[in-house]
C-alpha cells in the first residue's frame, strides 16, 4: 500500500472551488482526485525543474554566491 496521508485546506475561496469541480467534472473524476492530481503535477513538475538547475550548475565552472543569487532576485524585481 502506498503511504498516503490526510491534508486539510481552510478558507479556500468558493471561485477555486467551483473551478475545481469544472474541471473533475470535465474530466470525470472527483474534486479531490482532481487536487490530488494538480499537487502532484506540480510537485513533479517543480522537481524537473529543480534537476535542471543543479545539472547546469554542474556544467559551470563555479557557483554563483548567494549575495549575487540575492542581486539577480533583486534586480529582477525592480
Amino acid at each position: 500500500m502506498k503511504d498516503t496521508a490526510t491534508l486539510t485546506i481552510r478558507n479556500v475561496p468558493m471561485r477555486i472551488v467551483r473551478g475545481l469541480k469544472s474541471l473533475a467534472r470535465r474530466r470525470g473524476q472527483s474534486m479531490e482526485q482532481e487536487v490530488r492530481d494538480l499537487l502532484e503535477a506540480h510537485v513533479a513538475e517543480r522537481s524537473s525543474v529543480l534537476r535542471q538547475i543543479e545539472a547546469s550548475w554542474d556544467r559551470q565552472a563555479r557557483r554563483p554566491s548567494a549575495a549575487e543569487i540575492d542581486a539577480w532576485i533583486t534586480a529582477g524585481r525592480e
